[in-house]
């Protein structure tokens, strides 16, 4: 049975999440179509710099095959850099408990579900990963499987929205754009 305690929250929940709805999904319309918003004096310049860093131009849009394999190619990569940490975090810095290198099925287990953004864990981290692998490693692909999830569903929106064009988007603006003005400010 509910409690009014319950009942209060649900109905607390759902009144904020109304409330939010219309001035973030505007904020979240303006950041995907690359308008400016409150963050975009602070945080323009870092998105600028990593566009030239990375040689991404941001005014190129991409084919939906060419979004979907960037995407898959970036997730791929993550994998391989995740499971070759935990499987090297023995010989790498930032591990001060001396632990062990991963196990190869713990490994891909944890570099899979963190890739797909489940981040299911079967082990405890603190006696199992290293503070490089929990920082650089899982922590980095906190942001970025949710970004690439969030990016893939802009992209979807964008498909809808325009029946009739060429391109979706740019994957790489999307996942930075997601990070910097989404994921990070939260």
């Amino acid at each position: 049975m509910m409690t009014i305690n319950g009942l209060i929250q649900i109905a607390l929940y759902c009144a904020i999440i109304l409330a939010i709805t219309k001035p973030l999904g505007g904020y979240l319309a303006k950041v995907f179509s690359g308008e400016r918003t409150f963050l975009s004096a602070i945080l323009g310049p870092v998105e600028r710099g990593l566009y030239r860093l990375s040689g991404v131009n941001p005014d190129e849009e991409q084919h939906w095959i060419t979004y979907a394999f960037a995407m898959v190619a970036f997730s791929v990569a993550g994998f391989v850099v995740l499971y070759a940490i935990q499987r090297l975090q023995g010989v790498l810095p930032f591990n001060p408990q001396h632990l062990q290198n991963v196990g190869p099925d713990l490994a891909f287990n944890t570099s899979i579900s963190f890739i797909s953004n489940t981040n299911w864990q079967s082990y405890v981290p603190e006696t199992t990963m290293s503070y490089l692998t929990q920082m650089m490693g899982l922590t980095m692909h906190n942001f970025v499987s949710a970004a690439t999830g969030i990016a893939l569903a802009v992209a979807l929106v964008r498909g809808f929205a325009r029946r009739s064009a060429k391109s979706v988007g740019n994957f790489w603006v999307d996942l930075v754009r997601c990070t910097l003005y989404v994921l990070l400010p939260i």
